[in-house]
């Protein structure tokens, strides 16, 4: 069998990617070694960044994201016992972010693909990418205990952190950059209405806590705990609404409307980036390449970035017969991940209790919260980042 893109992954940035070649004529296949279903239980991050919204408007896949999507001009940081809103849109120049769940972004790309009769095969095992140094690369796997093999131009390695595409490459042809953070974020989706009309980021002594949604009527809710804290599934939805509680500012504890979790789970922070990006004719995207903390609401948005950059050089090489864009691909998305990653780093620096920050360091907190809403300049920094960087 014989492509000219096998995408490995089709998680979103596998299925944007999918939908963006076949949309210019480029033929594709994408290769997931897990179900349909099971990609779709994956509870994952809603916040868009202008840029992912316009990108599945342009695939045809936005319809509704904007009859169901929550357009936020704005976030709260609260501290001290105060909530602050920074107007993303009026320091940004007029831009917004979108709340939409990733599971309805990646439920909304396969039905397009299926649409439009591109070819995805799932439950795909022991995928590997090969030859991909040279100039005849290809994709083997196996489906019902056959092997199958794909012959293709390109391989797009989609298939996320733990995927078989980064790990294919030598050791010694990549720098990792890695940081563990000494804390993780236990989250709780339930389906109450939230807490205010947008997002509620808490600094607090007892820890950090997010206040999110993904309807008007679906909640999503965040803690900081412990990273060594192995009893987290211990916890009871009260002992879980009680410690939100504890760190929010009165009003908007009060706010909280509480019912039974529908879903529960713990996620340690980290940043993490791999360089380059590209390895002959394999290409890394997505979380094959990075891992940035939930913070900042950049890891999907992240994805679609690279996706860009990946589809603007794939589409040159096919459509105008030039090598530039793909050649420049890793460095052009390289640059806009690293800026994520220090915002990312920034957001989570600022807001979350660190058990060895001693007296002076958490003055320094506090003092930089409270420049962040006292001042034009660091507000418009903010909401410039969170509303997503220009490609």
């Amino acid at each position: 069998m014989r492509t000219e893109v096998a995408i490995i992954g089709a998680g979103p940035a596998g299925l944007l990617l999918g939908q963006l070649l076949s949309r210019a004529g480029i033929d594709n296949v994408i290769l997931e070694r897990s179900t349909r279903e099971h990609v779709l239980s994956r509870i994952r991050a809603g916040v868009l960044e202008d840029g992912t919204v316009h990108l599945l408007e342009q695939v045809g896949s936005a319809g509704r994201l904007h009859r169901e999507g929550l357009v936020h001009t704005g976030i709260e940081i609260a501290f001290d016992g105060v909530r602050h809103r920074i107007d993303l849109k009026r320091n940004s120049g007029g831009r917004v972010v979108t709340v939409y769940g990733q599971t309805e972004v990646t439920h909304d790309l396969m039905d397009a693909r299926d649409a439009d009769g591109h070819t995805t095969i799932y439950s795909a095992d022991d995928v590997q990418p090969n030859d991909f140094n040279g100039d005849h690369p290809y994709v083997t796997y196996r489906q019902d205990g056959v092997e199958q093999r794909f012959d293709c131009a390109f391989i797009a390695g989609c298939d996320g952190y733990h995927g078989v595409c980064r790990q294919s490459v030598p050791k010694s042809a990549v720098s990792t950059y890695e940081r563990l953070y000494p804390f993780g974020w236990l989250g709780v989706l339930a389906d109450v209405p939230p807490a205010a009309h947008e997002l509620i980021y808490a600094h607090h002594p007892r820890g950090f806590a997010l206040c999110s949604m993904r309807s008007p009527t679906r909640s999503r809710y965040y803690v900081q705990l412990d990273a060594t804290t192995s009893d987290w599934q211990g916890w009871t939805d009260d002992m879980f609404w009680d410690e939100l509680r504890r760190r929010l500012p009165d009003d908007a504890a009060q706010s909280v409307v509480t019912g039974p979790s529908i879903e529960k789970s713990m996620a340690q922070l980290r940043s993490f980036v791999v360089e380059p990006l590209r390895f002959g004719r394999l290409f890394l995207c997505g979380d094959a390449a990075h891992i940035v903390p939930p913070t900042g609401a950049k890891g999907l948005n992240l994805a679609a970035s690279d996706v860009h950059y990946l589809f603007e050089g794939l589409r040159e090489h096919y459509l105008e017969h030039s090598t530039a864009a793909l050649d420049a691909y890793s460095s052009r998305a390289l640059s806009r991940i690293w800026k994520a990653e220090r915002f990312s780093w920034w957001m989570t620096s600022a807001l979350h209790r660190f058990d060895d920050l001693d007296a002076f360091g958490q003055q320094l907190q506090l003092t930089e919260l409270n420049y962040l809403v006292g001042s034009h300049a660091a507000a418009a920094a903010l909401a410039e980042n969170y509303v997503g960087l220009p490609y």
